[in-house]
C-alpha cells in the first residue's frame, strides 16, 4: 500500500507529476465509487493544463466502479454543487486546485445534496481504498456523457436579482484567467435577454491554465493592482475578482479600494435580514464584532461556527441559516443548498447598488471606521500548538472573554483577536480588530506578533 500525500483534511491537493497523476486520479475515482457506490456522479474541471487529463482518468475510474458519469466540462466548483442537487446525482467531484500555483491540481468531493466529504465523514476511507489499489470485479461499467447544465445554474443565479437595476452600472470583472470568464459571459447573456444591460469591463478574462497574470488569488495584495487600476481607469462603480474556480469573490469600491470580505459579510447579512427578519446568520470566529452588531440591529440571530466550508455547511443545515459568510471570501446560501457561491454575491451587489443611488463605499465605510481590522497575518512557526498555548497563558490573567471554537479568540473591552493554526502549513493566522481605534489596532497587532516570535525561542 503506497501513501497518497495528495489527500488533505477537506479535499485533495497535490503537485502534478509528483503527488497527483492521472493514475492516482483513476484510483480516486475507483475508491470514491467503491466507498459511496453511487448510481450517478457529476464531474467538472477548472482551466489548469492538467485538469482535462485528470478528469478523464477520474471518469474512467468512476465508470469502472459502476457509476454513470455526467461530465459538465469546464466548470466552477459551485456548478458541481448545484448540478449534484439539480440532477439528483449521488455525488459530485470538481477537479481544481482553486488558487494554488499552476503546477498544482486537486479535487473537491461531495455526496448527495452536495454535502461535502472531508476527513470527518469519508475522505479518509476513500484515501485508504485508493492507497490499497485493490478493486472488486464489477459486473457493470457505467456510462460517461457530456452535459451542459450551465443554463439551469444561470437561471438560479438570476433569482437573486429580482428587480432590474434602476441605474446604469459599470463593473470591472477580473476572472484571473480562470473559469469565471465563460461563466460570466453566460450570466451577461441571460441578463441581456431580460433587458438588463450591465457594462462589464473584462480583464484577464480568457481562460488560460498558464495564468499569465499570476495565480488567480485576489487575497494576495500583488494580485489586486490590476482590478484597482481598471476601476479607476474606466470610472467603474465597482470591481470584482475571483479565484481560479470562482467559489470565492472579492470586491473593490468605486475608488479601486479593496474591501475586506468581513465588511461584506455584514452588508449581505443586513440585506438578507431586511427581506427575512428573525433569520439565522452564520459567521466565522476570526472577525466578528461588525457582523454580530449588524445581525442584532436587524433582529436576526447570529451563530459563530468553526472556520472551513465543511463545518460551515454542516452548521448552516443544522441551524437552517439563510446566509453564512467567512472573512476569506466564501459566502454560503440556504437557497443554494447551503453551499458557497462566488457568483451569487455579484447578483446581490447588482441588486443592492441598482436599487439605490449610493456608491459601494457608502455601504461599508461606517463599518470600516467602527471596526478597523489588521487583515489576516500569516506567521511561520515551528510549533503552532505550543505558540497558541503560550499566547493563551500570557493573557490568562486579563479580563478577556475566551472562545476556543476555532483556535484562540480573546475579546477585550475595546479590542479582540483570533489566532488559529493552518490546517495544511506550519503557520499561525492572526486577525485583530478594535472598536474604532486604529492606533490600538497597530499596537496590539505588533504586540501579538512579538509574543508569537518570542514563544518560539
Amino acid at each position: 500500500m503506497d501513501e497518497l500525500n495528495c489527500f488533505k483534511a477537506y479535499d485533495i491537493r497535490g503537485e502534478i507529476g509528483v503527488t497527483l497523476t492521472p493514475e492516482i486520479a483513476f484510483r480516486i475515482g475507483r475508491a470514491y465509487g467503491s466507498w459511496l457506490q453511487p448510481h450517478r456522479v457529476v464531474i467538472g474541471a477548472d482551466v489548469r493544463l492538467s485538469s482535462d487529463e485528470l478528469k478523464a482518468s477520474l471518469a474512467e475510474g468512476l465508470a469502472l466502479s459502476g457509476a454513470d458519469v455526467i461530465d459538465l466540462g469546464q466548470t466552477g466548483t459551485e456548478e458541481i454543487y448545484f448540478a449534484t442537487r439539480e440532477l439528483k446525482a449521488d455525488g459530485g467531484i470538481q477537479v481544481t486546485a482553486s488558487h494554488n500555483p499552476a503546477q498544482y491540481n486537486g479535487m473537491k468531493l461531495v455526496r448527495k445534496d452536495a454535502r461535502p466529504i472531508s476527513n470527518d465523514n469519508g475522505l479518509l476511507e476513500i484515501k485508504r481504498l485508493a492507497e490499497s489499489n485493490q478493486w472488486p470485479q464489477g459486473d457493470r461499467r457505467g456510462s460517461v456523457i457530456r452535459f451542459d447544465n450551465r443554463p439551469a445554474w444561470v437561471a438560479h443565479l438570476l433569482q437573486y436579482l429580482p428587480h432590474k437595476p434602476q441605474r446604469p452600472l459599470r463593473i470591472v470583472v477580473n476572472a484571473g484567467h480562470g473559469t469565471a470568464g465563460p461563466a460570466l459571459d453566460a450570466i451577461d447573456t441571460a441578463l441581456r435577454v431580460q433587458g438588463i444591460e450591465i457594462d462589464f469591463i473584462r480583464i484577464h478574462h480568457r481562460p488560460d491554465g498558464h495564468f499569465p497574470a499570476g495565480v488567480p488569488n485576489p487575497m494576495l495584495e500583488e494580485n489586486r493592482r490590476a482590478t484597482c487600476e481598471a476601476v479607476l481607469a474606466h470610472h467603474a462603480d465597482l470591481g470584482v475578482a475571483w479565484d481560479g474556480d470562482f467559489d470565492r469573490c472579492f470586491f473593490f469600491d468605486e475608488h479601486g479600494e479593496f474591501i475586506e470580505s468581513y465588511y461584506l459579510v455584514g452588508m449581505f447579512a443586513g440585506n438578507f435580514l431586511q427581506q427575512a427578519p428573525c433569520s439565522t446568520i452564520l459567521l466565522d470566529p476570526r472577525l466578528t464584532w461588525n457582523t454580530l452588531e449588524t445581525v442584532a440591529r436587524h433582529g436576526g440571530r447570529a451563530v459563530i461556527s468553526k472556520t472551513g466550508h465543511a463545518f460551515i455547511k454542516a452548521r448552516m443545515r443544522e441551524e437552517n441559516a439563510i446566509y453564512g459568510g467567512e472573512m476569506s471570501g466564501h459566502h454560503y446560501f440556504r437557497d443554494f443548498g447551503y453551499c458557497d457561491s462566488g457568483m451569487i454575491p455579484l447578483m446581490l451587489m447588482l441588486n443592492i447598488l441598482g436599487q439605490g443611488r449610493q456608491p459601494l463605499s457608502h455601504y461599508v465605510q461606517e463599518a470600516q471606521a467602527r471596526y478597523p481590522v489588521s487583515g489576516e497575518i500569516n506567521l511561520e512557526v515551528a510549533s503552532p500548538d505550543a505558540a497558541l498555548t503560550n499566547i493563551a497563558a500570557h493573557y490568562a490573567c486579563t479580563e478577556a472573554t475566551r472562545s476556543d471554537i476555532d483556535g484562540l479568540s480573546l475579546d477585550f473591552a475595546d479590542w479582540r483577536f483570533n489566532l488559529r493554526a493552518s490546517n495544511t502549513e506550519p503557520l499561525l493566522r492572526l486577525n485583530v480588530e478594535t472598536r474604532g481605534n486604529t492606533a490600538l489596532l497597530a499596537k496590539k497587532t505588533e504586540e501579538l506578533k512579538q509574543l508569537i516570535t518570542l514563544s518560539q525561542q
